[in-house]
């Protein structure tokens, strides 16, 4: 991977009316990257895209995707981006094979079609209907028709919707294997776990801002550390409350477990323990563990909001 930018967004700005939906994002995606774009539903990710894409002209900023302002539209643009929605509609009487040379046709200097069926996993499918592939095989003969292009980014939309525990496990296979060709990936999804699992780095947005970015460890360390959760008596929340923890340490009640938080969970852990003995409490069901993913991006919104509100 270098270390080379291949899109920067700069103060990017998009209003409807008088409705903001991006105010003032600023990103940078490297070169041989698998990004992830996170956030709920409104949150801007669908328009960023769509600008990176060229689908839509920022109101104001600076976007540049492969040294391209993309609402320009220019040939050689779209020639090296490739773009997976979440469905693509494709002719069902073609093959598998036929349906990505025929996308192969449109560019100048396309993939081979084998190649790339190797690649994503439907090779032994070549010469099956299209309309006869299952839900895993449609999706894998999308991300094979951005591909045939021979692109230097992939946009790629929530690629695993819908899909069984085995056949998302597969599709993460067949993603990561995109290193292979050198190819930058900018990724929306709602599952944690793959962004965990996929991204070199992650941004999460949210009210058509980027509130926090960075690899999983460095929003780990950031944002929540580790997490340390018993079941207790629930008098002893009045004897945490009133203790000092260590510094960027809290704990809340979430029905009858409580839930610590801290970026030195070591300290954490001794003084807590050290509470619970010197108040005669046994913490019942004691678990250390790290932070996920969807812990990191809960307590970012939640403390997002919590700021919104102030």
């Amino acid at each position: 991977m270098t270390t080379s930018p291949v899109i920067t967004i700069q103060n990017l700005y998009k209003t409807y009316g008088s409705v903001a939906a991006l105010k003032g994002v600023d990103l940078e995606i490297q070169s041989g990257e698998i990004f992830a774009l996170l956030g709920p539903n409104g949150a801007g990710k669908t328009t960023t895209i769509e600008i990176l894409e060229g689908h839509r002209a920022p109101t104001s900023g600076n976007v540049s995707v492969l040294g391209f302002e993309p609402n320009h539209r220019a040939h050689d643009f779209r020639e090296r981006i490739g773009i997976v929605l979440q469905e693509t509609t494709v002719d069902g009487y073609l093959t598998v094979k036929e349906t990505v040379d025929l996308f192969g046709s449109y560019y100048s200097q396309p993939r081979n079609t084998d190649e790339i069926l190797e690649l994503v996993g439907l090779e032994n499918q070549k010469t099956s209907l299209a309309r006869r592939l299952s839900g895993g095989q449609k999706r894998r003969l999308d991300v094979a028709i951005g591909l045939i292009g021979n692109p230097e980014v992939l946009f790629l939309d929530e690629p695993t919707t819908g899909f069984d525990p085995q056949a998302r496990r597969a599709a993460w296979d067949m993603i990561q294997r995109l290193e292979e060709l050198g190819c930058t990936v900018v990724l929306t999804t709602h599952y944690m776990e793959e962004a965990e699992f996929l991204a070199t780095r992650i941004a999460i947005m949210a009210d058509g801002l980027v509130i926090a970015s960075g690899t999983t460890a460095d929003l780990r360390r950031k944002y929540t550390g580790s997490q340390i959760s018993f079941h207790v008596d629930p008098q002893f929340n009045s004897i945490i409350s009133e203790s000092q923890l260590v510094d960027g340490a809290s704990v809340e009640l979430l029905g009858d477990m409580f839930v610590l938080r801290a970026s030195d969970p070591t300290a954490a852990l001794h003084q807590l323990t050290s509470l619970a003995i010197n108040n005669s409490f046994k913490l019942n069901n004691l678990v250390v563990r790290q932070a996920t993913l969807e812990d990191i991006y809960l307590s970012i919104l939640d403390k997002h909001e919590k700021n919104q509100v102030a």
